[in-house]
């Protein structure tokens, strides 16, 4: 007889868990709160317009590719992905504006124009940042962290030098650029990894073999396309998915979970993967004695940012924007020290604007423009209508100085979305967007355990616990809980 696990959440990670769970032949149950899967990623429309909800940017194929194949797919199978090229555009306070192109040979020459004789740092950096992230890969972000020891073998150890664990990003790009435009663009990656470039480990400027090497890709139709395509695939495993059920409780036998309460349901369940808010499921849904860590702790945290978003509906087309668009137009060490040091809402924001009818028309009507813009800022901030209608007149007008056009009379629909919806729609810790950074001191078994101590049937995935924040290592963290169900549940069974 099949053992039931229950999946909470039908983001990336517990998307990837349940097909992963369903393939190795659990019987799979995911419930999910709202009536579309997706988390972070869902979709909504609005005459003729298509927003994505949250993630915008493709980057690390490679971590979707190697996952479809597990099920004998591939990402070809259910949408079309492009290139896009360039990968995004820059402007700065003086009025340049720099398109970083796809190809290699162009990135050097790039480099080049404002840094003579950084095309070559660019290669050096660009091969440290390839080791990096084949050696991250391949011996780290597939392990569950569980303990130091994990990492105690000699390739590993050997290659501990070499990855600059204890160095920072900022100050390895500054050892090999001076050029302030060319150092804000290898320090950008990071921002999707929830820390200062200072407090980053120099480890993850593999983030910028990603970006560089690898390539900022689109999939046609929209980021929720590869939710269809991961639902589509669980599905096809036999998991079965209940929307709309929002989980209230547990009942529990000694240390085990037996059931799982929802508002409308209650099932019967071996083992359970938490892919929904790690702090929520841990702080108010388990009773006391089950809790993994105090309140304390969770409040000692370093959140990655919060957003506030806008979903804009324009009714012309718009010149001088591409897909994605950063505003390095202000001073990002200002921004940032409003974000990490003392966080506030700030006062002069770089921001970032995602325009995908450019690439994908299928996502406007005709004739029209999609607009998603993104302001990074502190989590836990109060946020009301009124600065939401401030900042929007802020970034709106600087969009229009530096296109060189009107934009706000021309928009017809607009949404605007921040910490209070992502407490409201995801439990989110402090209405955080991201989870948890990637400091040295939040990484591997350092993050918050993916395996429960209290629990002896409770694993956690998601943006909270191992690998980290982001959607290829949200996908990873589902594979990795999933394996790790498996070797409890069935310990004669042989992974792959």
């Amino acid at each position: 007889m099949k053992k039931k696990v229950t999946v909470l959440g039908a983001g990336f990670s517990g998307l990837s868990a349940a097909a992963s769970l369903a393939r190795d032949g659990m019987e799979v149950h995911v419930l999910e709160r709202h009536h579309q899967a997706g988390g972070r990623a869902r979709q909504f429309d609005h005459e003729g317009f298509v927003f994505d909800m949250g993630p915008s940017w493709y980057w690390m194929p490679d971590v979707f590719e190697a996952y479809f194949a597990r099920f004998g797919h591939q990402a070809s199978d259910y949408y079309d992905l492009k290139r896009l090229d360039p990968s995004y555009q820059v402007f700065f306070a003086d009025g340049d504006v720099i398109q970083v192109p796809a190809s290699g040979e162009e990135q050097i020459e790039l480099f080049e124009r404002y840094e003579p004789g950084s095309g070559r740092a660019l290669r050096k950096f660009l091969s440290d940042s390839q080791y990096k992230y084949e050696t991250g890969m391949r011996d780290f972000v597939y392990k569950p962290s569980h303990s130091i020891m994990e990492f105690a073998d000699l390739r590993i150890l050997g290659a501990m030098f070499r990855l600059q664990m204890f160095s920072s990003l900022s100050r390895e790009v500054r050892q090999l650029f001076t050029h302030p435009k060319l150092i804000q663009i290898l320090e950008f990656p990071v921002l999707f990894l929830g820390a200062k470039p200072e407090k980053t480990p120099a480890l993850y400027s593999m983030m910028n073999y990603a970006d560089l090497v690898l390539g900022t890709w689109y999939p046609m139709g929209g980021m929720h396309k590869i939710v269809e395509a991961m639902t589509a695939v669980a599905e096809e495993q036999g998991v079965q998915f209940h929307l709309g059920q929002e989980v209230t409780g547990f009942e529990f036998s000694g240390r085990n979970m037996t059931r799982v309460q929802t508002t409308g349901e209650t099932y019967a369940t071996d083992a359970v993967v938490n892919a929904m808010d790690y702090h929520h499921l841990d702080q108010q849904l388990l009773p006391g004695q089950f809790r993994e860590y105090t309140a304390a702790y969770w409040d000692k945290r370093v959140m990655a940012p919060s957003s506030l978003l806008y979903y804009i509906g324009v009714d012309k087309k718009l010149t001088g924007l591409t897909h994605h668009n950063l505003f390095f137009d202000a001073d990002f060490g200002a921004h940032a020290a409003e974000i990490y040091d003392h966080p506030s809402w700030p006062r002069e924001p770089l921001f970032y604007v995602c325009c995908p009818s450019v690439t994908d028309p299928s996502v406007a009507p005709e004739g029209q423009e999609n607009l998603f813009i993104l302001i990074p800022v502190a989590p836990g901030l109060e946020d009301t209508p009124e600065l939401h209608d401030q900042y929007y007149d802020l970034v709106m007008e600087r969009l229009e100085q530096r296109t060189g056009q009107d934009v706000r009379s021309h928009v017809i629909y607009k949404r605007s979305y921040a910490h209070r919806d992502f407490q409201k729609d995801y439990h989110a810790f402090k209405g955080n967007a991201y989870g948890l950074a990637n400091t040295l001191f939040q990484t591997a078994f350092l993050k918050p355990r993916m395996k429960s101590r209290k629990v002896d049937n409770l694993w956690h995935a998601g943006q909270l616990t191992v690998p980290g924040p982001g959607v290829p290592p949200s996908l990873i963290s589902g594979q990795v809980a999933a394996r790790e169900v498996i070797r409890t549940l069935t310990p004669e069974f042989r992974h792959t």
